[in-house]
């Protein structure tokens, strides 16, 4: 008898733990979590992707007309780190419900206060923020996963785009950071470790003074005399102000800086720039 339960315990131990086992299996809509630094800060999304699985997405399994959670699962989320316009509607920085109403010929995407709706029972028109109107576009390609993607950025605008089966619809958002940076600027240029080439290089991108631009790359130099890339970005700037032979003359020192560097790119920059101003 004890040596028959001796030989039953380990089988009992083995179906116990089996029993107690979860079985993992890929989620059908995965979720994701994007982050995309923007501006000043950044906007993260957080939403679940169905697939096409041989379905008709828009009209039959998401019905045009109808307000979508944009997504699957859970609610669809979106986090402004800033202030910004979408769609050239002003959004505060903070965290919203990220709503769509598909339309055969009209999408209008939402911003809701709420950050929990999941099915169109729980929506609360008067929770919008606001309502922008998109035409969506016919891919030449289906995308089998419901996507949500960051595209176009720049400094301070990007496109909030939805990519579904062969349905592209694309909305613009902007930022206006042009005035912290100038604060920023200000305040920096009068301490002791001046941003000297942060802010020529802003104030040449950005259409400002280049005479007070080239000033600060000049300084730069002083600051960091073996900075290659700061020679190639003077040079630049002469060559907007119409100094070009000064501007050669300065991606000429640019290419000496940047062998020295062992830097081939700054050396190929400066060459193109020499050749565009001949």
């Amino acid at each position: 008898m004890k040596k028959s339960l001796a030989l039953l315990l380990p089988v009992v131990c083995i179906c116990t733990c089996l029993m107690s086992q979860t079985l993992r299996t890929p989620a059908p809509s995965p979720p994701q979590s994007i982050k995309q630094d923007f501006g000043l800060s950044s906007i993260e999304i957080s939403y679940s992707r169905p697939g096409i699985k041989g379905r008709k997405v828009f009209g039959e399994l998401v019905p045009f007309g109808k307000v979508w959670r944009t997504g699957a699962n859970g609610a669809t989320t979106i986090t402004f780190g800033d202030d910004v316009t979408v769609g050239g509607q002003k959004v505060s920085a903070g965290k919203y419900g990220l709503l769509t109403i598909p339309g055969e010929n009209e999408w209008t995407i939402i911003i809701t206060r709420q950050t929990d709706v999941t099915s169109p029972a729980a929506y609360k028109p008067e929770q919008d923020l606001v309502r922008i109107k998109a035409t969506p576009q016919t891919l030449p390609f289906p995308v089998e996963s419901f996507t949500l993607n960051f595209g176009n950025l720049t400094g301070s605008t990007c496109d909030l785009e939805f990519l579904w089966d062969r349905t592209f619809v694309s909305v613009p958002i902007k930022t206006d950071i042009d005035p912290k940076i100038m604060t920023q600027i200000d305040d920096l240029i009068n301490k002791d470790n001046k941003p000297y080439y942060s802010a020529a290089l802003y104030y040449l991108d950005n259409g400002k003074d280049l005479n007070k631009s080239l000033e600060w790359f000049n300084k730069a130099i002083d600051q960091n005399p073996a900075g290659f890339f700061i020679y190639y970005q003077k040079a630049r700037c002469l060559a907007k102000l119409g100094k070009k032979e000064d501007a050669i003359a300065t991606a000429r020192k640019g290419i000496e800086s940047a062998k020295s560097a062992q830097n081939d790119d700054y050396v190929s920059l400066n060459e193109k720039l020499i050749a565009s101003l001949k």
